[in-house]
């Protein structure tokens, strides 16, 4: 059909392996083990690329480019199973249909293969799913990436509330003493821990005191 959405070109680099590394050494940092990172059925469900062609992907391996009709009923059956509604059940055909704003015809259609997808559908779904433009049809390759990069994103907010919210543990480190403030903690009263709080009290003034 002339109105259906086109096939993207494949890219001329492959910026995959780039950022599998990019968010490794992120989730290092945090201490975030890198099987919970890269895990197969999170990432398939976060990109809509089926488990074993992530799987192949993270491998270095070829994942098989399925035709674009293909790949819009996989992902939006996985849409169909992954997001649900408040009370756990799956839209129905009518609830898709009145959100995505066509008809129940029109949406059975697309579901069961029977009908190419416009720009104008797949917009219109992944909008009612609440995914990222182009989830229903990014390539295998560029939706595991975006996927990434979203993991990346987020590991990268997380650093930075973490230097926000952690101040006191920078002068700590900066003066040689940063394993003084978990230590108090293990102290049996609080007024052994008064007393250390005092301690870095005064070491909180020198250290705010402009020379002289």
């Amino acid at each position: 059909m002339t109105d259906g959405i086109s096939v993207s070109s494949p890219a001329a680099t492959d910026p995959l392996p780039a950022t599998v590394a990019r968010v490794a050494r992120l989730a290092d940092k945090l201490g975030i083990g890198h099987s919970e990172v890269f895990d197969v059925g999170r990432l398939s469900e976060a990109s809509g690329v089926p488990a074993d062609a992530v799987r192949a992907l993270l491998d270095g391996r070829p994942a098989g480019r399925p035709d674009l009709q293909t790949r819009f009923l996989q992902r939006f059956d996985l849409l169909r199973r992954t997001r649900l509604k408040p009370n756990g059940r799956p839209y129905t055909q009518q609830e898709i249909a009145d959100g995505a704003g066509m008809s129940r015809q029109q949406a059975g259609a697309l579901i069961n293969g029977d009908r190419r997808p416009t720009m104008e559908h797949c917009d219109a779904i992944q909008r009612f799913f609440t995914v990222h433009a182009g989830f229903l049809t990014a390539e295998e390759p560029e939706a595991l990436v975006g996927a990434l990069q979203r993991k990346e994103q987020e590991f990268l907010q997380i650093l930075a509330d973490r230097e926000q919210e952690a101040p006191l543990e920078r002068i700590l480190q900066d003066h040689g003493v940063r394993g003084i403030a978990w230590r108090a903690a293990q102290l049996p009263t609080d007024e052994h821990r008064d007393k250390v709080a005092e301690w870095l009290d005064m070491l909180l003034e020198n250290v705010k005191r402009p020379e002289s």
